[in-house]
């Protein structure tokens, strides 16, 4: 988990990291976070003069924002947890705005990172698997239902390996770095290689690295393409384990994507600028919107920021748990 104290511009004014406890069970992971988020709290009070504003969280799997439910997340166990009801009584009644982590990484990438300026972008951060977060005009666009952005779940080879989604050949299962680990420990022979070895053999010249990134590409590059015929973004935005691979992977994803539009315009296609802190900061972010009656994301209603109570001039409280 990572959790910060976030100031109202952005500015990270301290930063705490701790693990999930998963092991220990579901519920151990809820009194870890509110925990965490409690000791934040003190920590700014003892630091700062003043408790938190207000407190953000995100986290994986599905979540009902608007209702500030943990609806469901398998890798963490839990299903329909109050999380912002059991959040804001740790914190003294502050008011608690819950997000996805990957969209709240996007409205920080869209707020103070490399999306800055950009009206439409999708920020996709390629990781165990892959999610997107479509940013329109300052905000998040969670969909009708909070699905909106699963690009890792369009299909891009039909008949393809199998995915968790009970689908075949979805974009996660041949384009993130998961997916480039396990086909480079397959083709090297080593069980313990991963996308970061796979990208080093590239650079090396590797025939079967370049190989294997080659497929990752292409695939990567046929899910973008579909994503920006549907959405036009002026931007997309990568980031993630894959991304940190720099130009080995944005030289050649930049080119594929090119040769396969047509009627399409291209986007400017660019690395994240916040890297592991993005779903803090945009927890963070949300936060700082419940105090100021902004819109991160739809699911952040007016009627919640008004029934925060009195507003004062601390910092937010942000935390992110990873999937």
């Amino acid at each position: 988990m990572k959790a910060a104290l976030v100031a109202k511009d952005g500015t990270l004014l301290h930063t705490a990291r701790r693990a999930t406890g998963r092991e220990h069970g579901t519920e151990a992971v809820v009194e870890g976070i509110l925990d965490f988020a409690a000791e934040l709290r003190a920590y700014g009070v003892e630091n700062f003069g003043v408790p938190a504003s207000a407190a953000g969280v995100a986290v994986p799997g599905i979540v009902d924002a608007e209702e500030g439910i943990a609806v469901y997340s398998s890798n963490l166990g839990w299903r329909d947890v109050p999380m912002r009801k059991l959040l804001s009584g740790r914190l003294d009644g502050v008011p608690v705005a819950l997000g996805h982590d990957v969209r709240t990484g996007g409205l920080a990438e869209g707020r103070i990172g490399a999306g800055q300026g950009a009206d439409r972008f999708l920020f996709i951060p390629l990781g165990t698997g892959i999610a997107g977060a479509i940013g329109i005009d300052g905000r998040i666009e969670p969909g009708a239902h909070g699905y909106a952005g699963e690009i890792g779940h369009i299909v891009v080879r039909p008949g393809g390996p199998e995915c968790s989604c009970g689908q075949r050949g979805c974009l996660e299962r041949l384009a993130s770095a998961g997916a480039v680990s396990r086909a480079w420990a397959e083709a090297s022979g080593d069980p313990r290689a991963d996308a970061a070895d796979c990208a080093k053999a590239v650079e090396s010249g590797d025939p079967r690295a370049v190989k294997v990134w080659q497929e990752a590409v292409d695939a990567l590059s046929d899910g973008l393409v579909t994503a920006l015929t549907l959405l036009d973004p002026r931007m997309l935005i990568i980031g993630g384990g894959l991304a940190e691979a720099g130009e080995t992977l944005f030289t050649p994803l930049r080119a594929a994507v090119e040769r396969r539009v047509t009627f399409q315009k291209m986007p400017e296609i660019v690395p994240a600028a916040l890297g592991d802190t993005a779903g803090c900061l945009g927890a963070g972010l949300l936060a700082w919107d419940l105090c100021t009656g902004a819109g991160g994301t739809t699911a952040v209603t007016k009627g919640t920021a008004s029934d925060s109570g009195p507003r004062r001039s601390g910092p937010s409280d942000s935390s992110e748990v990873p999937a």
